[in-house]
């Protein structure tokens, strides 16, 4: 038998509940007619500012590693644009780093935040409900990268914070919402709900 014939298919574990689960509670919740117009996630985004990376470039590289071993693909450098005086900062310079992750990627990248990542917070009560941006994207402010399980704390130089942004089709927030909490994102309870 040849290699061709044996083509392995991996579904992710979040991939396969919407599919079954999420989308027809969501297309029957919203009354949707059709199972296309049901909202999912196009994208994940990680963005992570590094300014401090101008007087040390290690950081940069460092904060790259980082962020490529915690999505598993490839992360890439944001450079200056122009020079600013003020900031002691060049043109070409590392200023930040980032990750795009669709596919199968996102939903194991979702899978470890939710059930792995999210958990270690310290003190943690779930995450604000403030950062939906009114098109139906929501953006997550991670403190530090530490919470990660793919980091040796030992090879970290600098506790760092990012930014995680979820790109919906989502038309409202509300939609947004519904749709990120069925996935279990553990979102903080109202005040009436406590």
């Amino acid at each position: 038998m040849s290699s061709t014939n044996k083509t392995a298919t991996y579904t992710p574990r979040l991939k396969a509940m919407y599919d079954k689960n999420i989308s027809p509670a969501l297309q029957k919740k919203y009354g949707y007619t059709s199972s296309m117009e049901v909202p999912k996630i196009s994208k994940i985004c990680l963005n992570q500012g590094l300014g401090i990376a101008v007087s040390d470039r290690k950081l940069a590289e460092a904060a790259v590693n980082e962020m490529t071993a915690v999505t598993g693909q490839k992360a890439v450098t944001a450079k200056s644009k122009k020079d600013i005086a003020n900031f002691k900062l060049r043109k070409g310079v590392a200023v930040g780093c980032r990750v795009t992750l669709r596919g199968n990627n996102m939903y194991d990248f979702l899978d470890r935040l939710i059930s792995a990542a999210l958990p270690r917070i310290r003190d943690f009560k779930g995450i604000e409900r403030k950062g939906f941006d009114g098109h139906g994207n929501y953006t997550l402010g991670i403190t530090e990268q530490i919470i990660f399980p793919e980091i040796v704390m030992d090879k970290v130089s600098r506790i760092m914070g990012m930014d995680i942004t979820f790109v919906t089709t989502a038309k409202t927030d509300e939609e947004a919402f519904a749709l990120l909490e069925s996935f279990g994102m553990p979102f903080k309870k109202l005040n009436s709900e406590e």
